[in-house]
């Protein structure tokens, strides 16, 4: 499903990605470990186009994302087609980036309804459904403000999944949470895990990872370290980094 080749990002002289390789299959859940400044939530803003590549591809489903073959060479897409590839490309941010002027339904029919030309009536239909299927459904006429932050979270989990994504990011979910909200939002990341859905998702919840994961992927300086099932990374880590890392945090 996702297939992430060679990818270099800088920044300047910071060099943040450093050739990174990483295949994720469909229907499976990747979760990214490492430190901070390790590159992770830069290799998921470069999987939807967020940041422009140095070097490397990112493959979704066969078709190259941000960029296409021509020529023998790769060239940047216009940046209609990178939107019309963001629709397959579920995000959900730290901070949850819901519009603050929409109520609850209005920030999950919004994008299917312009970006997808869906009916409004379908649309809203549709997210009525996911606003039950993560435990809000008395909340479609509330504004975020109105919401505690895990149930903005979980409202920005449906808005992402409202556009029938082939993938979703998740870039560190709970950690704009306070500790007695983590829980609800990692609930409702278990169930779509269950339900099969593809998910790539950075965070420092290790025993999360050791429950949800296929395979878990520890970053650090740019590069893959370490990946494997979780009992193999973290109850039995082969690099020296990893077994630091995980002395640290466990």
């Amino acid at each position: 499903m996702v297939d992430i080749r060679g990818v270099h990002k800088s920044f300047g002289r910071l060099e943040v990605l450093r050739g990174v390789d990483l295949q994720v299959a469909a229907g499976s859940v990747t979760v990214v470990l490492g430190p901070s400044g390790s590159g992770k939530s830069t290799l998921l803003r470069a999987v939807n186009h967020l940041e422009k590549l140095d070097r490397g591809h990112v493959s979704i489903d066969g078709e190259l994302i941000g960029y296409r073959y021509s020529g023998g060479r790769l060239h940047e897409r216009p940046e209609r087609e990178v939107l019309r590839q963001r629709t397959h490309i579920g995000f959900v941010f730290q901070n949850f980036n819901l519009f603050p002027h929409l109520t609850v339904l209005e920030n999950l029919v919004e994008a299917p309804v312009s970006a997808l030309k869906r009916p409004r009536a379908e649309a809203r239909a549709a997210a009525l459904d996911l606003l039950d299927r993560v435990g809000l459904a008395g909340k479609a006429d509330a504004y975020p403000r109105q919401l505690s932050g895990g149930q903005q979270q979980r409202v920005a989990i449906a808005r992402a999944l409202a556009l029938k994504p082939k993938v979703l990011l998740f870039d560190e979910p709970t950690s704009a949470l306070d500790p007695e909200l983590v829980g609800e939002v990692l609930d409702v990341i278990r169930d779509l895990a269950r339900s099969g859905t593809t998910m790539i998702v950075v965070t420092h919840e290790i025993g999360f990872a050791r429950e949800v994961a296929d395979t878990v992927v520890f970053m650090d300086g740019g590069v893959v370290v370490e990946q494997g099932p979780p009992g193999a990374v973290l109850d039995h880590p082969e690099h020296e980094r990893t077994r630091a890392f995980l002395a640290k945090v466990l």
